[in-house]
């Protein structure tokens, strides 16, 4: 959420940064909400003020003698009590109204962020190694199915479309990936590994900019719960409604878990295998950090997820995303995009997000700066460390033989325990 503060002082700023997300202007809207907020607000603390004074003065009258006073006194008490009564439900109807807007209004982008409209516009920022390119490739789900552990059919029986059922040597490589990846983050990365719950209420939601905005791309599970769509969700929100010690900081988080999405908007994409389920395992990586320490937490959050693909021999490039492409909450991300050579095309298998003190403000979430009486909102970011479902496509494609066998890379041999290849289910 922005500040209403910075938008009062910076209404064209505001206009030009949504103009580059491709959204209309908020500014005249926003400051009449505020206006109008304000307004009532000095009306309330001037009817409060005269009511404190005609308390007083109605002492003074009895004290006097004069009781003609004193009772017309009492009469502008009582009404003047009314009006502030009524006017501080009025001015709760007033901050609802302000904040409902705030926060369906999405972040700034940095300055350096690429203008643009879409994915087209994104810009390449480094490659590693070299795309594989074979005739005889094929899809993942092609190489799955011919041997005989990922079964769609099943998984449309139990769930319908958009999930899959993976069995023998894939079940135990996607245990595996997800294993590899949390494994070099704690280890490696300095990341700290939670188990979060997967069910989380509307106010964790709202913290991390699903609610109001997104709730068609959600799953709600009952009438007070909503299962994540990323551990990101719960993990930022480990820290709302806290001051944190700004010493102490930067936090890292790390979690496995499965995200569900209900992929209201992507009727009739990927419809075929793995790469849009609703139901998907992700190792998420998430930071708290203050003001100074976020950019520079950005670089080194993508290099965290670039080593898992260099370290899986995975072919990918890192783009940034322009203003058109970035999610509600950022203000500037990184996709890293894997090479599939059954498409024989790069496809995201990752994102990492810088979201400044947005999410911060949502969750009510800040730090304490020594020798500062005022505290700061924690800025934070989230990032994919990697889907797991995706690296399982990557691996499938870039590392399948033309006899429909898949070599296992070497980094996930240990996990494997120490098997070679997965081959064809014997009939």
């Amino acid at each position: 959420m922005l500040d209403i503060k910075w938008i009062r002082e910076n209404p064209q700023a505001l206009d030009e940064a949504l103009k580059k997300r491709g959204a209309d202007p908020e500014s005249a809207k926003l400051l009449a909400l505020d206006e109008a907020r304000r307004q009532h607000l000095t009306k309330l603390q001037e009817a409060q003020e005269r009511r404190n004074a005609a308390s007083k003065e109605i002492g003074k009258a009895m004290a006097s003698g004069d009781r003609e006073l004193a009772e017309k006194l009492k009469a502008e008490v009582s009404e003047l009590k009314s009006f502030v009564q009524d006017g501080e439900a009025e001015e709760r109807r007033h901050d609802a109204a302000l904040n409902d807007a705030l926060a369906r209004i999405p972040n700034v982008p940095l300055d350096d962020v690429p203008v643009g409209a879409d994915e087209n516009d994104n810009v390449e920022v480094r490659k590693h190694g070299e795309p594989k390119r074979a005739n005889w490739a094929r899809e993942h789900f092609e190489i799955g199915e011919a041997l005989g552990q990922m079964d769609f059919e099943r998984a449309a029986k139990l769930s319908g479309a958009r999930f899959t059922v993976l069995s023998g040597q894939l079940a135990r490589l996607e245990r595996a990936l997800g294993q590899f990846m949390l494994d070099l983050h704690t280890q490696e990365h300095g990341y700290t590994e939670v188990q979060p719950p997967l069910l989380v209420r509307d106010d964790a939601m709202f913290g991390t900019g699903q609610l109001p905005k997104f709730s068609e791309d959600l799953f709600r599970a009952g009438d007070d719960h909503w299962l994540i769509p990323t551990a990101e969700v719960s993990l930022t929100n480990l820290v709302r409604e806290e001051i944190l010690d700004g010493e102490k900081l930067p936090l890292r988080f790390t979690a496995l878990t499965p995200c569900f999405r209900s992929e209201a908007g992507s009727a009739g994409r990927d419809t075929r295998g793995m790469l849009r389920q609703h139901q998907f395992y992700k190792v998420e990586l998430v930071s708290i950090t203050d003001a100074e320490s976020a950019i520079d937490e950005h670089e080194r959050m993508t290099a965290c997820a670039e080593t898992v693909l260099k370290k899986l021999d995975l072919p990918f490039r890192t783009m940034v995303l322009c203003t058109g492409d970035m999610g509600f909450g950022a203000r500037k991300t990184y996709d890293l995009e894997v090479w599939l050579p059954g498409q024989n095309a790069y496809r995201e298998i990752s994102s990492c997000s810088v979201c400044g003190d947005f999410q911060g403000r949502r969750m009510n979430a800040r730090y304490r700066v020594a020798g500062e009486k005022q505290t700061r909102f924690v800025h934070t970011l989230n990032g994919s460390g990697t889907a797991v479902g995706r690296a399982l496509i990557a691996v499938l494609e870039n590392y399948q033989n033309e006899d429909g066998s898949v070599t296992i890379p070497s980094a996930l041999k240990p996990y494997m325990g120490g098997l070679e290849k997965i081959e064809a289910l014997e009939d």
